[in-house]
């Protein structure tokens, strides 16, 4: 009999009413009572199934009731409606079959663990609850991402992982190397990378953007999602060496029609997961973020306000008293003060626009007042910052003069200005940090929590 999969069964479960069905999945408790016993099972799915084993019916009934929590079993039982239980339905056993015993120092022996405990064994986090959520509603938004822009018909593209440009200039980024880094060969004192694999000196990205614009210029749009590594030496609960980047690129595109591809995106894929993940984000709003269900509909059901950059300093300014940073026209804004916007000023999303060119990308068009560039940030109420984006530079002399101003190697883009050269174009593109989304989705406040094996200064498992 092939097994039924519990995540489907709750959907049908009426037309199994009285028939024999099949299970499969692990214990999450096993409770004995001398001639009858209970076990939860569970295969994956957010909800677990109650199994009657009933001693005068199941002949290994000794084996099962002294397995572990954690142990495998394939179940034969016929499913019993139990409209006034708990749960809608349970499964009379038949057949209990062992698949895998557990050990005893199996780590979720109780019900309630700390997060920091759970962080400790990655490998066993999600088969309890919380974390369960987590990585279902992180799969099920990875897949509205896709959906929403194949329906758009942006082409999905894979940029590469190891380059030798940076992207965003900070210069944070992991090398990779086949030279003996102990005794490398030197060139008037410098390292010789023309020994090395690549013939020069070559990093993991942090940003498929400067090679997707090139294959955008083929297609029109397109989109990149995949990882993306930093070595920022930060510490905290929003940054992690290693994270993914969803990243579309839009010809023909200026900065107000990007923003409305921004609203439209976060939106559809925040509905979507509203409606495949109730019970996660009902689980979600109850134990971890009480308000998290009242923020995500926010978003839903309100216009985006779209504010200039200037326009929010002069806002700022008006209550600077109550901020740890400072606040004057030229900085870059810092999580406090994007919420104090979306939160207590608007109380509602907002795109913040037209930032200052010096704390901006190269690649960003430069406005007419010779200060400011055409970027853009979506701020969330709850967060901050979870989108950025731009209006791309898409004057090759412009581009020029701001790559030399920068003291960027013109030789080392040479590839990325031919989209100048070659049919240039009015264009637009954004930058969204996956994890930072699924974050905002669950209401966890941690990065670490919301990655199968985060990667974080000083820090590796697996």
């Amino acid at each position: 009999m092939k097994r039924i999969e519990i995540r489907d069964l709750y959907k049908t479960y009426d037309k199994f009413a009285n028939k024999e069905i099949t299970l499969c999945g692990w214990a999450r408790t096993v409770r004995d009572s001398k001639n009858i016993a209970f076990v939860e099972l569970n295969d994956g799915a957010f909800k677990s199934v109650q199994i009657v084993v009933e001693k005068d019916k199941i002949k290994n009934f000794d084996e099962v009731v002294k397995q572990n929590v954690g142990a495998s079993f394939k179940v034969k039982g016929r499913l019993l409606l139990t409209p006034n239980a708990q749960q809608a339905f349970e499964v009379n056993a038949s057949e209990v079959e062992v698949l895998g015993e557990c050990d005893r120092d199996y780590p979720l022996q109780k019900k309630r663990h700390t997060i920091e405990f759970l962080r400790t064994i990655p490998t066993i986090r999600c088969r309890g609850n919380l974390f369960n959520a987590v990585f279902r509603i992180r799969s099920v938004a990875a897949f509205a991402i896709h959906k929403f822009f194949n329906e758009k018909n942006f082409v999905y593209v894979h940029t590469p992982i190891i380059t030798a440009n940076d992207c965003e200039g900070a210069g944070e980024m992991f090398q990779v190397t086949t030279l003996d880094m102990e005794k490398p060969e030197k060139i008037d004192g410098e390292i010789d990378y023309s020994k090395d694999f690549f013939g020069k000196k070559v990093s993991l990205t942090v940003s498929g953007q400067l090679h997707e614009e090139t294959i955008t210029h083929a297609f029109g749009k397109t989109y990149t999602f995949g990882p993306t590594f930093r070595a920022e030496n930060s510490n905290t609960s929003r940054h992690a060496a290693e994270f993914w980047m969803m990243e579309p690129e839009i010809c023909f595109c200026e900065l107000e029609e990007l923003m409305d591809n921004e609203e439209e995106m976060i939106k559809y894929v925040i509905k979507y997961v509203m409606q495949e993940c109730f019970d996660e984000l009902t689980f979600l709003n109850k134990f971890v973020d009480t308000g998290l269900l009242e923020r995500l509909n926010n978003i839903v059901e309100n216009d985006f306000v779209r504010l200039d950059y200037t326009e929010a300093i002069s806002i700022l300014e008006k209550v600077k008293d109550k901020f740890v940073f400072p606040v004057k026209w030229g900085i870059d804004l810092q999580s406090e003060h994007e919420r104090y916007l979306t939160e207590e000023v608007y109380k509602k999303p907002v795109f913040l626009k037209n930032y200052p060119k010096e704390i901006k990308a190269f690649y960003m068009r430069q406005n007419d007042d010779g200060k400011t560039v055409a970027a853009v940030d979506m701020l969330v109420p709850g967060i901050g910052e979870l989108c950025g984006g731009s209006q791309r530079e898409e004057r090759l002399e412009k581009l020029l003069a701001r790559i030399r101003e920068l003291g960027l190697r013109e030789e080392d883009y040479s590839w990325y200005l031919d989209t100048r050269r070659y049919g240039t174009n009015v264009h637009s593109g954004y930058g969204l940090g996956f994890e930072r989304l699924v974050m905002y989705l669950t209401g966890v406040s941690n990065i670490r929590d919301v990655e199968l094996f985060p990667r974080t200064v000083g820090s590796i498992q697996g």
